[in-house]
């Protein structure tokens, strides 16, 4: 198995459709990466849940879960559920997000998802982060839509316990569903550990890699 690093990792953008599936999706790469990378800037968009107890809950959660980083959190208020019908507004928030800087990676939600919410906003991000690498976090739940992925991160088993216990500290309004458990979590993560050769992972969807041993050069992408 190949491991790839990226040259630099100086400015992540955070994609997500409800408060936490940033943090349940990729809440281990965020510690590890943000540890890793001390001062990186991190700027962070969520669709639904503004103005409401989410937004309170995905701040704190997002400072605990980037530290030492230098944080922007964005919560937009639009109905849960409605993001496919609301596909102009969502396009426009991601452009004005993709205007905020030039991130070294993007993590959103994977393309495999059956969630509606979800499933649109990864359709959109491409559109937009085009010349970028993307990654594809992948969720749990009960439409069984989990498929191969692709790239793994290993996680240390400290570092899995960190993110179960910030999950559970930080979203409180959670606590009460039936597969928001420390099971849930630490299951799929030994299974995708399994899968690359470690004890823990989190892994993504990549749609799009390019490799070489120079910056390539060209025209711009054909729309």
């Amino acid at each position: 198995m190949l491991s790839l690093l990226p040259e630099r990792l100086d400015r992540m953008t955070l994609i997500g459709a409800h408060c936490n599936d940033i943090a349940i999706g990729a809440g281990g790469t965020l510690l590890e990466l943000c540890r890793a990378h001390p001062g990186v800037t991190v700027t962070a968009m969520v669709l639904t849940g503004g103005g409401s107890l989410r937004e309170e809950e995905e701040r704190a959660a997002l400072t605990a879960f980037c530290p030492g980083a230098k944080l922007e959190v964005i919560v937009h208020d639009l109905p849960d559920g409605s993001v496919a019908v609301r596909w102009e507004r969502v396009k426009q928030s991601v452009e004005d997000l993709r205007r905020a800087g030039e991130p070294d990676l993007v993590l959103g939600p994977s393309p495999h998802d059956a969630h509606q919410d979800h499933r649109a906003l990864a359709t959109i991000i491409p559109t937009v982060f085009r010349d970028h690498l993307s990654l594809g976090y992948e969720i749990l739940k009960w439409e069984g839509d989990l498929a191969q992925p692709s790239a793994f991160l290993p996680l240390a088993e400290p570092v899995l316990r960190e993110k179960i216990a910030k999950l559970h500290e930080h979203y409180g309004s959670q606590r009460d569903r039936t597969w928001f458990d420390h099971e849930t979590f630490a299951g799929l993560a030994r299974i995708r550990g399994v899968q690359c050769h470690a004890r823990y992972a989190e892994a993504f969807h990549v749609s799009k890699l390019v490799l070489g041993v120079a910056p390539l050069t060209g025209p711009d992408p054909v729309d």
